[in-house]
């Protein structure tokens, strides 16, 4: 029996094994994967091609089955339909026919979900306005652009306002605005309650969205942790000065120090021994105007992790990729 680590969890999932077989070959896809995407939560699911996270998807959403291991979703068994009721779903490059107009589609979608015709009369412009198309809505999706596709797509999953929302690949083809445009309704549907499980190979936006992540490669969890916790830095510094900085007279201990375009690369013991060498150098008559501790990007830990180790790029904590 699978013991949950939260039962408030709307998506849990715990030893999940899912293993292909054919007659010449026998593909783990899934290899002992455990996760948890709680209410109101945005968790990214990252991992390089072939890593298993569409296949972990495709069973959260009970298209297949697993083949050791237990999943939940909003506490059923995907297997059963009442599990998979509010809930929506984005899949990576789906289609609409092109002869629908947006709102023709939206309506479509509508019924399958059981909306009735009154609610969606309300809810087609409202979701419209919400992914930047309103004025859209009545033109053929055949001459949508992919970004505008994305986005029908996304007003598509949430036609039923779903309390489970599983995307994947959201902001493929799309432009910096449409990508905002995502971005901000992710966050609104945040603030609703929503959980919200992300498949995405564009970091920088996870790192903008996502509280958590999980990384998995060739089916397994490699790490798994909040967005801040995995691009923290440890005691690195970048310091500047007017008129540029340049090692104290008198050598400090505990510091090591690289002179990088201006400016100084701190690694220091202790904070101590950080705060000595700011005094050695105010002393030596140095104008401070810059102490920015220094942390890694999503992509510098993806690729540490899953890309051949490389040590990380430090960057300014508290920003992203842009």
């Amino acid at each position: 029996m699978s013991v949950y680590r939260d039962v408030s969890a709307t998506i849990s999932v715990h030893g999940l094994v899912k293993v292909y077989r054919s007659r010449r070959r026998r593909l783990r896809a899934l290899d002992g994967v455990d996760l948890e995407v709680g209410p109101g939560e945005v968790f990214g699911l990252l991992g390089p091609n072939g890593a298993g996270k569409t296949t972990l998807v495709k069973i959260v959403l009970g298209l297949t089955r697993p083949t050791e291991g237990a999943v939940r979703i909003r506490g059923a068994n995907p297997d059963h339909a009442s599990a998979r009721l509010k809930v929506g779903y984005l899949p990576e490059g789906h289609r609409f026919p092109g002869y629908l107009s947006g709102v023709a589609a939206l309506r479509l979608f509508g019924r399958l979900a059981g909306v009735t015709e009154g609610v969606l009369d309300s809810r087609i412009p409202e979701l419209l306005d919400l992914v930047g198309l309103a004025d859209r809505g009545c033109d053929r999706i055949g001459r949508y652009s992919k970004g505008m596709t994305q986005r029908l797509g996304l007003a598509a999953a949430l036609i039923d306002r779903p309390e489970v929302l599983l995307l994947d690949e959201p902001t493929d083809g799309v432009d910096p605005v449409g990508r905002r445009h995502i971005r901000d309704v992710l966050l609104a549907e945040r603030e609703r309650g929503t959980s919200i499980l992300v498949n995405s190979h564009l970091l920088s936006e996870v790192e903008r969205t996502c509280g958590r992540v999980a990384i998995l490669d060739r089916g397994r969890v490699v790490r798994e942790a909040a967005i801040d916790e995995l691009t923290r830095g440890g005691l690195r510094f970048r310091v500047r000065a007017e008129g540029g900085v340049v090692e104290p007279a008198t050598p400090v201990p505990g510091v090591g120090l690289t002179r990088c375009n201006g400016y100084l690369d701190v690694e220091a013991e202790s904070l101590d021994a950080l705060n000595a060498l700011l005094d050695a150098l105010r002393r030596d008559g140095r104008l401070l105007t810059e102490v920015t501790p220094l942390g890694s990007d999503l992509e510098d830990v993806f690729v540490k992790l899953v890309g051949g180790g490389q040590p990380p790029t430090p960057r300014a904590a508290g920003g992203g990729a842009q």
